[in-house]
């Protein structure tokens, strides 16, 4: 989900096990010479998720990097059955009131117009849980410091 520390995570435990540190979405950002939203208002969300396929299908070809994902990617078929395939998933889940105070100090999310984020929050999380769920891992981050998440996220890595 979006707020969650997808980023902010995958940096930490990227750099504690000396592996590259990939963020799709700056990926497209550099790719285009737009934030995320520029490119949902120019060129609408369905070229976005193509374009967000086409970027993480090919970071996930390489090897030792941690990869954090869009929060709509996985529920991408395409995208979710190469990452089920190929990669270790984990899914950070947080309390929905929390990513909602996290997501209004960000201005790039285009999926919320800072009015109502508090609902469009639940219903993404309702329409995504089910399919969040066939991650191979889920770590509830709501009681967690990142220390303790980056340390659970180690362990489902090295255990597979």
């Amino acid at each position: 989900m979006m707020a969650v520390g997808k980023s902010t995570m995958g940096k930490i435990v990227a750099k504690k096990l000396g592996l590259e540190f990939i963020d799709t979405d700056n990926k497209i950002e550099k790719k285009w010479s737009m934030k995320i939203a520029e490119i949902f208002k120019q060129k609408g969300e369905k070229f976005f998720r193509s374009e967000e396929q086409k970027e993480v299908l090919k970071y996930l070809k390489k090897t030792n990097c941690v990869i954090s994902l869009g929060g709509g990617a996985f529920m991408n078929r395409t995208i979710r059955n190469n990452i089920l395939e190929d990669a270790v998933s984990i899914w950070l889940d947080n309390n929905l009131n929390i990513l909602s105070k996290r997501a209004k100090w960000n201005k790039k999310r285009p999926l919320l117009n800072k009015k109502n984020n508090q609902e469009i929050i639940n219903k993404l999380y309702a329409e995504r849980e089910k399919i969040y769920k066939l991650a191979d891992h889920r770590i509830n981050c709501e009681d967690l410091n990142t220390k303790e998440v980056a340390k659970k996220i180690i362990f489902f890595y090295e255990e597979q």
